[in-house]
């Protein structure tokens, strides 16, 4: 079993523990990108949407597993940001900024429900959220004249000067990069004042104010950057499918969202990949289970979301710190055998507290 020493309060705030993570990471870094030459199409793009998922779990991580505070209502960042990009494009605007613009604008949206949501906690900042939500939807079906309201609009490929993602592998580079420079950034951020500020925000506001951290500036730069992160993954999206329409971002899509990083592991950075990772192979496994099962089962319209319901339910009661939390205890059973206590592995009743790597 490996022991760590520390000799100075600054190594708490390293971005890789040790030499061997860091090797370990610059080596999936590679694998990454080898992925296209060796992965076949259909996979590629089925990566190509858990880093977009990805993008979108590192925002909603960083505002209910950070900071505490539950949303149900990114399906309307994730919309802002597709219509957005799309919009902007089609009347000339290069795709950096119009990717940018959408960012900006749902983190402006982000924090317009902030805003009144300030006061509020638990369930009812839930359903102040999904409200908004609605309002954001209505608003891009009956704006007509700018978001072709319930016809949709279609979404030009990427282009970057003379470079065009017209090919799977192009995209995956592209979507590649903006998820290690989110994962990156949401890193940084839990690292430095603001990160901390928003873990004693969700550990306790009564005890966070005590101590000086100012709620409600730290509560709305958590709702803006989240909505920002979820925005540039809606652009992403966008692109990937090449049509967007109302239809497409409804609350199943927050309640995927929140999904994801309940199972992923909240309040861990690992868990947002790993999460990503669940809800784009989950539909896959269904699909095959379905010619496995009872007809009377298999044609069932609410199968998936069934499935989605059990298996949160199942990780809640029996394990809450999600995939990664599981992963962490077979590294510590490898590590410890064959001299592990007896039961070291099972539940215990604590606190959820936030990865330390």
């Amino acid at each position: 079993m490996k022991f760590y020493k520390k000799t100075s309060y600054s190594e708490d705030f390293r971005l890789f523990r040790d030499g061997t993570m860091a090797f370990w990471y610059g080596a999936l870094f590679l694998l990454l990108l080898a992925a296209p030459a060796f992965v076949p199409t259909y996979y590629l793009s089925q990566l190509v949407l858990i880093g977009i998922y990805a993008v979108a779990g590192a925002g909603l991580m960083l505002l209910c597993g950070y900071c505490g505070q539950i949303s149900l209502g990114h399906s309307a960042f994730f919309a802002v940001g597709a219509f957005t990009t799309a919009i902007l494009e089609k009347h000339g605007i290069p795709f950096p900024l119009a990717l940018l613009g959408a960012g900006v604008l749902a983190a402006a949206v982000g924090l317009a429900v902030g805003l009144p949501a300030l006061r509020l906690s638990g369930m009812y900042l839930a359903i102040a959220t999904l409200a908004a939500a609605f309002i954001v939807t209505e608003i891009i079906v009956r704006w007509e004249s700018v978001t072709n309201g319930a016809s949709g609009i279609n979404v030009p490929k990427i282009r970057l000067g003379g470079f065009v993602a017209d090919t799977e592998p192009k995209l995956y580079f592209i979507v590649l990069a903006v998820a290690l420079v989110t994962l990156a950034a949401v890193r940084n951020i839990v690292r430095a004042p603001l990160g901390l500020a928003m873990m004693a925000i969700r550990d306790s506001e009564t005890a966070a104010q005590s101590m000086g951290v100012p709620l409600m500036r730290t509560k709305l730069t958590a709702f803006a950057i989240s909505a920002l992160l979820t925005g540039i993954a809606g652009a992403l999206y966008a692109h990937k499918i090449q049509f967007i329409d109302p239809d497409q971002f409804t609350i199943f899509v927050s309640i995927e969202f929140l999904v994801m990083i309940f199972i992923g592991g909240i309040g861990s950075m690992h868990g947002i990949v790993l999460g990503a990772i669940f809800i784009i192979v989950l539909p896959q496994l269904v699909a095959v289970a379905k010619d496995h099962l009872p007809a009377v089962i298999a044609q069932q319209t609410g199968l998936q979301a069934a499935v989605y319901a059990v298996v949160l339910l199942g990780f809640i009661l029996a394990e809450p710190t999600g995939l990664y939390g599981i992963w962490r205890k077979i590294k510590q059973y490898f590590s410890m055998f064959p001299f592990y206590r007896q039961g070291s592995l099972k539940r215990t009743k604590s606190f959820a507290k936030s990865e330390t790597w």
